[in-house]
């Protein structure tokens, strides 16, 4: 087990390079740099101080020995101060707005069990009926709608037309609403499809049937035969669920005006905050990247056939 752990975390570290080599690239191949976007407003900045701060933030310098200098200081987790933010560290802007982000992603996570792990359920158990098709019908709007198409429909319908709900903050629960609800899309897909299948898997499975034929109550052999051994199987999706909540967090943090590292990624990519940008990338590929490896570790806890160990 601790072999298998220190394998993925050094392939993470692999990982982690390849993803900081290509958004550097992709970052300087774009016209304009950070100090340029200052001077697109009615002030322009002069040049001779466009030149200074490159200067001074060593983007003078050539491309490879910047990459180099960022990975050797982001070893020792200095990812520089902020471009757009002059003199605050990309660290500290990150920790200050990291816990809307935890925040919404937690909401998301209870609303999507609730929804979609109910759907998954109900369905399973009464196939081919109408609730059945109800949770299918479900799943085919959240897989054709964009989660940011559904909040500005939110928006019109519950902020402008209604008049229910405000339009954007967190600063109470009418403002959780709406982005709970555009960010639920993906995980309310994913757990439902799982749900489902895994839980007809095993109401079809002979060891249901054998304690249906020994006369255990059918909540019996639903809670403790059905849905325990159904769930085993669904751990496998945290990964992708937790992946799918950071890139779906990022357009609708920005649409719902959420003070989170969302809106905060979209802000920084709009003013070519380079030290933003790799900050925040890196930060989401640990996160996916960890999410998945405890999604392993998760169903090998729960799941005694799971082995990480090479049989010989």
């Amino acid at each position: 087990m601790g072999r298998y752990i220190l394998g993925r975390l050094l392939g993470l570290v692999g990982v982690l390079l390849a993803v900081s080599l290509i958004t550097f690239v992709l970052m300087h191949a774009v016209p304009a740099g950070p100090f340029d976007m200052i001077g697109m407003g009615e002030k322009i900045m002069p040049q001779e101080l466009k030149d200074q701060l490159n200067h001074l933030y060593g983007l003078d310098r050539p491309v490879v020995e910047q990459y180099v200098l960022y990975v050797r200081n982001a070893i020792r987790l200095d990812f520089g101060n902020s471009f757009s933010q002059p003199g605050k560290p990309v660290v500290k802007i990150i920790a200050g707005q990291w816990p809307v982000t935890i925040h919404l992603g937690i909401l998301t996570l209870i609303f999507s069990l609730i929804v979609g792990g109910g759907l998954g359920v109900a369905a399973a158990m009464n196939e081919g009926s109408w609730i059945d098709k109800f949770g299918t019908a479900v799943t085919i709007f959240c897989f054709i709608m964009p989660n940011f198409v559904l909040a500005y429909l939110l928006i019109i319908l519950f902020s402008v037309t209604l008049q229910w709900l405000p339009t954007g903050g967190w600063i109470s629960p009418k403002n959780w609403i709406m982005p709970v609800l555009a960010n639920s899309l993906g995980p309310i897909l994913i757990l439902q499809r799982y749900v489902r299948s895994s839980m007809l898997d095993v109401l079809r499975s002979n060891y249901v049937r054998t304690a249906r034929a020994k006369g255990l109550s059918e909540r019996r052999v639903v809670w403790i035969h059905i849905f325990k051994n159904a769930l085993i199987p669904v751990i496998t999706v945290v990964g992708p669920m937790v992946a799918g909540l950071v890139v779906g967090s990022i357009f609708v943090e920005s649409i719902f005006r959420v003070p989170g590292i969302g809106a905060l990624f979209v802000a920084a990519l709009t003013m070519r905050d380079y030290t933003m940008i790799m900050g925040m990338t890196l930060l989401f590929t640990v996160l996916i990247g960890v999410s998945y490896l405890v999604s392993d570790l998760l169903y090998a806890a729960v799941d005694p056939r799971v082995t990480f160990v090479k049989e010989k």
